[in-house]
C-alpha cells in the first residue's frame, strides 16, 4: 500500500519579497540616506548582521526627524524587511504596521510607497499562515500600483508575485498561473531576462507546475532561475539556497534522490551560514533532508533532522502555523514506518485540525493529513474510520488538484486497496483502472516533454 509522502513546503522567494528602498532623500541628510544605502546593500547581498546595524541607526536618527516623518517610515520599512528575511516575523511586524500609518497619513491613500507598505504587510502575514489577512492587503497593494505606476511596472510584478504564493499556499493553483505568468512577462520586458526578479517570477510559476505535477517544466524554469541568481548574486545568498532547495523537492519527487540530496545539502550550508539558526528557512532544508531520508528508509537518520525542523518552526511561526502542521505530519509518518502508530495518530490529528483551521476544509494539504492518517486507520484494520477518510481526501484532490493529477491516482489506489479488503472488488476495479490511466498519462507527458 501507498502512504503518500507529504513533500515539505517549497519556500519561494517572493512570499516575503520586500520592497526596501530609502524612500525620499533630502540633501541635508547625508548621513543618514548613506546608512540607508549602505544598508539596502549589504541586505542584498546577504550580509543581514550589517544590514541590521545600518537600518537600525537609521531609524534611530530618523526619529529625530518627527514621529510622521515619510525618512522614519522608509527606515521602519527596510528594517522590518531585514527582520522578515530573517524569519524574525514578530519583530517585523509592528514596523510595518507603523510604516503604512505614516505613510497614510502623510503621503495619502494611493501613493505607490503606501502600496509598497501594504505588500510588506501582506508578505508577513503570509508568512505567518494568515491568509484571510493577507489577501485584501496585498489586492490593495496591486490595484494601488497599477493606478499609478502603470500595468507594466516592475512593483506590479512583485505585487502579483506576492498574490501568487498566497493562492500557491492555499492550493489554488488555478487563479495563481495566470498572474505568476503575467508577472514573468512584466518583468522580462521591464528589466531584463537575467534579472533577479525574472528569478523570482520563474521560481514562482515553477512551483505552480511542481503543485501540478508537471516536472518537466517545473525543472526547466527552476533551473533557469537557479542560474539567474548564480550570476546576478554569487554562489552564497540566501536566494540561491531557495533555488536550490526548490530544484531538489522536484528531483525527490521524481525519485532523484541522489541528486536531491546533493541540492539539499547545498541550501542548508549556505543557510546557515547566512541566516539565524532558528531561521524557518533552516529548518526546510532540515525537514527536506529528513523526508528524503525518510524515503530512502534511513529513518534513524530522518528523526533528528524532523524534531529540529519542528522546534525552529514552533518557536519561529507559533504552533498553529501550516508548517508545523507540514513538520507534524512528516514527524508521523516517520512513526509509522518505526510502528509506532501509537504516537503517530496523535501528530497526524494536530496537523489535521492545524490544516483544517488555517487552510479551509478543502486544501489539497488537508487531503494529504486525511490520506496517511486513513493509511494508518487501514493498516490498524479500522475500516470504517478509513474509509471516510480516504473518500474525503479523493473527492478533495479532485476538486483542488484535476482529475489526472499524481496525488489523486495515490488517492485512487489507496481507496482501491481499502475496497478490495471489505470484498468490492468491482467498484475497486474501477479505481484502479482511472489511477493507471493517471499514471499512464503522466508518464506518456513526461517522455514527450
Amino acid at each position: 500500500m501507498k502512504m503518500m509522502k507529504n513533500l515539505t513546503r517549497w519556500l519561494l522567494a517572493g512570499l516575503v519579497a520586500f520592497a526596501l528602498g530609502p524612500g525620499a532623500l533630502y540633501a541635508e541628510d547625508d548621513a543618514w540616506r548613506l546608512g540607508m544605502t549602505a544598508g539596502v546593500g549589504a541586505y542584498q547581498e546577504g550580509r543581514y548582521a550589517e544590514a541590521e546595524e545600518k537600518f537600525s541607526a537609521a531609524v534611530k536618527e530618523a526619529e529625530s526627524f518627527g514621529a510622521e516623518d515619510p525618512r522614519l517610515a522608509a527606515s521602519l520599512n527596510n528594517l522590518a524587511s531585514l527582520y522578515a528575511a530573517q524569519g524574525r516575523y514578530a519583530q517585523a511586524e509592528p514596523l510595518s504596521e507603523r510604516a503604512l500609518a505614516i505613510r497614510e497619513k502623510v503621503l495619502g491613500p494611493e501613493h505607490a510607497e503606501v502600496a509598497q507598505s501594504l505588500h510588506n504587510l501582506a508578505s508577513l502575514h503570509a508568512a505567518r499562515g494568515r491568509y484571510a489577512a493577507a489577501e485584501p492587503l496585498a489586492r490593495r497593494a496591486l490595484a494601488i500600483r497599477e493606478k499609478v505606476l502603470g500595468p507594466e511596472h516592475p512593483d506590479v510584478a512583485q505585487s502579483l508575485n506576492g498574490l501568487v504564493e498566497l493562492y500557491r499556499a492555499r492550493g489554488q493553483t488555478a487563479d495563481a498561473e495566470g498572474l505568476a505568468q503575467r508577472a514573468l512577462a512584466i518583468a522580462e520586458k521591464a528589466l531584463g531576462p537575467e534579472h533577479p526578479d525574472v528569478a523570482t517570477s520563474l521560481n514562482n510559476l515553477a512551483g505552480i507546475h511542481l503543485a501540478q505535477g508537471q516536472y518537466a517544466r517545473a525543472e526547466a524554469l527552476y533551473r533557469r532561475a537557479l542560474a539567474i541568481r548564480e550570476k546576478a548574486l554569487g554562489s552564497e545568498h540566501p536566494d540561491i539556497a531557495t533555488s536550490l532547495n526548490n530544484l531538489g523537492v522536484l528531483y525527490a519527487t521524481r525519485g532523484r534522490n541522489v541528486e536531491a540530496e546533493a541540492l539539499y545539502r547545498r541550501a542548508l550550508a549556505i543557510r546557515e551560514k547566512a541566516l539565524d539558526p532558528e531561521h524557518p528557512h533552516i529548518a526546510t532544508s532540515l525537514n527536506n533532508l529528513g523526508l528524503l531520508y525518510a524515503i530512502q528508509g534511513h529513518n534513524d537518520q530522518a528523526e533528528p533532522f524532523y524534531t529540529r525542523a519542528l522546534a525552529i518552526d514552533e518557536k519561529a511561526l507559533g504552533a498553529e502555523h501550516p508548517t508545523v502542521a507540514t513538520d507534524l505530519n512528516n514527524l508521523a509518518l516517520l512513526y509509522v514506518a518505526r510502528d509506532k502508530t501509537a504516537e503517530a495518530e496523535p501528530l497526524f490529528k494536530r496537523a489535521l485540525a492545524i490544516r483544517e483551521k488555517a487552510l479551509g476544509a478543502e486544501h489539497p494539504d488537508v487531503a494529504t493529513t486525511l490520506n496517511n492518517l486513513a493509511v494508518l486507520y487501514h493498516n490498524q484494520g479500522k475500516t470504517a474510520k478509513a474509509e471516510s477518510l480516504y473518500r474525503r481526501a479523493y473527492f478533495i484532490r479532485e476538486k483542488a488538484l484535476g482529475p489526472e493529477h499524481p496525488n489523486l491516482a495515490v488517492s485512487l489506489e489507496n481507496y482501491a486497496a481499502l475496497l478490495r479488503k471489505t470484498h468490492r472488488k468491482s467498484e475497486a476495479v474501477k479505481l484502479e483502472a482511472r489511477a493507471e490511466k493517471i499514471r499512464a498519462t503522466l508518464a506518456a507527458a513526461t517522455t514527450t516533454q
